[in-house]
């Protein structure tokens, strides 16, 4: 396989074979995504668990302290009566039947979608649409709640969801290259503590099993597990 001049010349700043402390795999990730643009950090934490047992899936959501660096685009499906509370929360679109309609017709150009429980009867037609891109409101995530604008509020502040993998690997974006690695590691920390809190009691053996950083179009920079607070 040829490499690109870019991935050879991020390949030539650190070992690929060796694994880094956190602190140290974020500074490389930082050096190695030198682009035009400011390209998201990424996360891959290989987890103990097998996801195709029931009681192993891990799933749920955290709030990271310096925010992903996205402006996250929200959507909240709601009555009359809570389309105030999401516009001051600051929602991008309120609504209601319009956007189910526009949904049907295949627009899905929103990162996040919340609702409450009394609506998702017709919320819960749209699955095949927005299940395969993940945008499915669901309670575990506190994206079906009565509470709207609190809602909108934490996910526009950073709070993101995670589910593993039917590999076992949790992936999440906890950042931007333009970040410190201070806030890389605060926010890196902060997921797999919220990962290590829901570790399955069923689940035997080394838990987390191995963490890689990396950004959009960098290769993979290996953490050692000692050195994250797991």
């Amino acid at each position: 396989m040829t490499l690109s001049k870019n991935r050879k010349e991020a390949l030539s700043k650190y070992d690929n074979e060796k694994s880094y402390s956190l602190e140290d795999a974020s500074k490389i990730v930082k050096d190695i995504s030198r682009l035009k643009f400011d390209p998201t950090v990424d996360i891959a934490v290989r987890l103990g668990v097998d996801p195709r047992k029931a009681n192993q899936m891990v799933r749920g959501t955290v709030s990271l302290p310096h925010g992903t660096g996205k402006d996250v685009s929200v959507l909240v499906l709601c009555s009359p009566d809570k389309e105030n509370e999401a516009k001051e929360a600051g929602a991008d679109y309120v609504g209601l039947d319009e956007f189910i309609d526009k949904i049907k017709k295949g627009w899905t150009d929103v990162d996040v979608i919340i609702t409450m429980p009394s609506v998702m009867g017709k919320v819960g037609a749209l699955g095949r649409i927005l299940g395969p891109r993940g945008l499915m409101p669901n309670p575990k995530t506190g994206t079906v709640t009565m509470n709207i604008g609190q809602a909108v509020k934490d996910v526009k502040a950073g709070k993101i969801d995670f589910k593993v993998d039917k590999y076992g690997i949790v992936h999440a974006a906890i950042g931007k290259a333009s970040f410190e690695s201070n806030q890389i590691v605060d926010n890196a920390n902060e997921l797999i503590a919220a990962l290590v809190k829901l570790k399955p009691s069923s689940a035997k053996g080394q838990y987390v099993k191995s963490v890689t950083l990396s950004s959009t179009m960098s290769p993979g920079v290996k953490v050692e597990t000692k050195s994250v607070d797991a």
